[in-house]
Formats: C-alpha cells, sequence, structure tokens
C-alpha cells in the first residue's frame, strides 16, 4: 500500500505478442498516465532480454511522439532482492516436495536451468551469468546448502556458439554417473512457457528417462504465487521510495 504515490495501474507489453509494446504506450497516453516505472520481468539482466526489451521501449516512445509525455524510471534486474529469493526458495522446495521417496529426495541434485546466451554477448561483458550464479548462490542459502547443486543453460538454437553447460548434455552426465533424483529449477523464468512446460517437462524428462535418473521433478513457475506478486509490489514500492531513475548498472 502507497497512499502517497496512489492511484496504480499496471499496464503489460510484449515484444512478440499482445499487447505489443506500442499498443500499452497508446494505452497509457489515453488514460492519461504522466508517471511511468518500466518494470522488466526478467529477473536477471542480459542485453539479449531486458536489454533488448527496453531498447524496443524506447524505439517506440519516439516513434510515437511520446518523449515527453511520460515520466520515466526503470526497474532492469532484482536477481538477488531478498522477496525474489525467498520466493524461488519456495519453489525448490514444492519440487523437492513432489519426489515421492524420502532417500531419493533428501540425496536430490538441484539443477537450476537459465535461458542460454550467445557467448559474444558474454565476452562482452554481459552481466546475466554472474546474475544467475548471485541468484543460485542466494537461494541455497536460504535452503541451507541442504542439497547438492549445479547451474547449467537450456534453449540454445542456430550455429553460434552458446553459454554452457548445456542443460541436456548435464542431465545426461548426470544419468551416466548414477544420480538417481533430480529436480531442475529454472532460474530465469517467471511464468510458464514453452522452456518449461515442453523443453523441460516433456523433452529433457524424456532425455532423464533415457539416461536412467529415477526422479525427475521440476520446481513450479510463479505464475500467479502469492509471495511472488507480493515480491513484484515491494520492488517497485523500494524502488518509487528510493527516487532513482535507473540502477547504475543500466547506464552501462
Amino acid at each position: 500500500d502507497r497512499p502517497q504515490s496512489a492511484p496504480h495501474r499496471a499496464y503489460i507489453a510484449f515484444r512478440y505478442a499482445h499487447p505489443l509494446t506500442e499498443e500499452t504506450l497508446d494505452a497509457m497516453a489515453a488514460d492519461g498516465v504522466e508517471r511511468v516505472v518500466a518494470f522488466s520481468q526478467f529477473p536477471q539482466w542480459s542485453c539479449a532480454t531486458s536489454g533488448s526489451s527496453l531498447n524496443e521501449l524506447w524505439r517506440q516512445v519516439e516513434r510515437l511522439g511520446y518523449a515527453s509525455r511520460f515520466q520515466w524510471s526503470i526497474i532492469d534486474s532484482f536477481a538477488i532482492h531478498d522477496a525474489y529469493v525467498d520466493a524461488l526458495a519456495a519453489c525448490v522446495r514444492r519440487g523437492l516436495e513432489s519426489i515421492p521417496d524420502a532417500e531419493a529426495r533428501r540425496g536430490a541434485l538441484l539443477l537450476f536451468s537459465a535461458h542460454s546466451l550467445p557467448i559474444d554477448a558474454v565476452n562482452r561483458g554481459d552481466p546475466y551469468p554472474g546474475q544467475i550464479a548471485a541468484t543460485v548462490s542466494r537461494v541455497m542459502a536460504r535452503l541451507g546448502h541442504s542439497h547438492r547443486h549445479q547451474i547449467s543453460y537450456q534453449s540454445r538454437v542456430g550455429p553460434v556458439q552458446w553459454l554452457g553447460p548445456y542443460t541436456d548434455r548435464v542431465v545426461q552426465a548426470l544419468g551416466a554417473r548414477g544420480e538417481r533424483a533430480l529436480v531442475v529449477v529454472p532460474v530465469a523464468f517467471t511464468t510458464d512457457h514453452i522452456e518449461t512446460l515442453s523443453e523441460i517437462d516433456i523433452e529433457l524428462r524424456e532425455e532423464a528417462t533415457a539416461a536412467g535418473i529415477r526422479y525427475f521433478a521440476r520446481s513450479p513457475m510463479f505464475n500467479d504465487m502469492p509471495a511472488f506478486s507480493e515480491a513484484l509490489a515491494r520492488i517497485v514500492g523500494e524502488h518509487l521510495d528510493a527516487g532513482v531513475a535507473c540502477s547504475a548498472q543500466y547506464t552501462l
């Protein structure tokens, strides 16, 4: 609750689905909005995700003649925010609880799987791998380092080299060394979509079974989880209280 900045209204903008960025900008202008917080829903910053989306936002602002229409500030990442980390740790616990065998559950390995990134972007200094590692470190601390864990990267496409290790190959190697139980944690996503429902739940599960892993689970996504909604509200509230236009990192 923030009566000092009320009323509040949320708008959604997508790059490749409706409502598109330009449609949302037109809607905000029609509603008389003046103050806008651009809040990327990618927890970890990358030039290929948050950066690309914000660049599209600024292109459309200029194209539509809204350069002086809105007062902007930006939340560009929330990779180590306490409320986000707490919500993700709760999801991991639920993933572990879905393994029916108690002994297997105690010995399960947590595989934090993030969307990969072309290695050229990493070599240019993209902070994404470091922010992924920071998120995982905070989550494991919340869990009391109760289980072994690894980080891997999924969803590579095309002939270019991508950041690894690759999730599918890691799962094959885990099966080859005799791991019985695996919980995959989609660390760079906030809602279910093709990379969780198909790539992990169907394709990766099949690979895990073929590799000899008996218990395969995935931690649930936030979707409409109240703790995540509350985390987003806290992040926005703290951003407004700070009175800054953007993080120092964004200026790079």
